[in-house]
């Protein structure tokens, strides 16, 4: 046998040998970090969103992928230890749910990826823009222009009679949902509106708040999201019902738990976006080079189950334009 023969069958036998142990070694399972302010229960639909899309693309969990769930149950408090605990996981990518909470988890890693689905990111120093994230964060935003007046807008061709209207609101000044309050302010001026703004930090303050827009005579109620209130939605809109007012807010989660209208960004398909954030940085994108996406859709849904509980007709010019009607 040849010298040349020899080193090609010896090459072929170490070439078939390193393959049948890459045969035999099992691929790595990725493990990803979902981490909300709230709870199982009041983030099923968005949770069960993202799963569909990692379903779309080949994923089942506890399959090929394994997903560590953890949820701050509407206390905000929580959200720079379960950051700490979900880091200390070391999973290959970490899913934030609102942008209070993707800026907890950057402050823990500067290195695991993170795909934020929030509010504003720009805002919360989670990016540094929307076309260029730059570091370890991309994802979804639930900002956009002029929504707060168009919802003020739409509340009023809704309810024609309202003149005063009562913003609930968990204050974070310099954030993006006190920039909505005052544009909310702004286009009550605009429609002759009168506004009166009340905070609220902790759940036992709802009754007084209530307490306080009947005492001003409000007609109205326009409830800014924030992790705080979602949270609390089904109180709070079962409170404007018992006060019969009629209830603005931003996402179809609140209409269908009882608000009177919606009109926001449709808060399943930004979870639903996020799987194929993470699927793409699973398979070697950098978060730095994904640019965040902005809601491109915005969703008027009008709950008439509400209107007849508070004994409010709403004008067909208004169901004619809503995207959903729950009846």
């Amino acid at each position: 046998m040849s010298k040349k023969l020899l080193a090609f069958l010896l090459a072929n036998v170490i070439l078939l040998s390193v393959q049948l142990t890459q045969a035999q070694q099992p691929k790595k399972v990725p493990r990803v970090g979902f981490l909300s302010p709230l709870s199982p229960s009041t983030d099923s639909a968005r949770r069960e969103a993202f799963l569909q899309g990692l379903h779309e693309l080949g994923y089942v969990e506890g399959k090929n992928i394994v997903i560590e769930y953890r949820y701050a149950g509407g206390k905000l408090d929580r959200l720079s230890d379960l950051a700490a605990e979900m880091v200390g996981l070391k999973p290959d990518v970490i899913v934030v749910s609102s942008s209070r909470f993707s800026a907890a988890v950057k402050q823990a890693t500067s290195t695991i990826p993170i795909v934020a689905n929030g509010g504003d990111l720009v805002g919360d120093g989670v990016v540094a823009s929307l076309a260029r994230p730059g570091g370890n964060v991309t994802g979804t935003t639930s900002i956009a222009p002029d929504l707060s007046g168009k919802r003020l807008e739409l509340l009023k061709e809704a309810v024609p009679k309202v003149s005063r209207v009562a913003i609930l609101w968990y204050p974070r000044p310099g954030s993006n949902d006190e920039k909505e309050v005052k544009q909310t302010e702004v286009t009550g001026r605009e429609f002759g509106v009168k506004v009166q703004v009340l905070q609220v930090r902790d759940p036992n303050e709802f009754e007084g708040a209530f307490a306080a827009m009947k005492k001003e005579n409000a007609n109205a109620l326009v409830i800014i999201q924030g992790s705080f209130t979602l949270f609390h939605r089904k109180q709070l809109v079962e409170l404007a019902a018992k006060n019969r007012l009629p209830s603005m807010c931003e996402t179809s989660d609140w209409t269908e738990d009882g608000c009177l209208i919606s009109y926001g960004p449709d808060p399943k398909h930004r979870y639903y976006r996020v799987a194929f954030f993470m699927d793409k940085i699973l398979k070697g994108a950098k978060p730095a080079d994904l640019p965040v996406e902005q809601p491109m859709k915005f969703e008027l849904v009008i709950n008439l189950k509400a209107a007849k509980q508070i004994g409010l007709t709403i004008p067909q010019s208004v169901l004619y334009r809503a995207d959903k009607v729950i009846k």
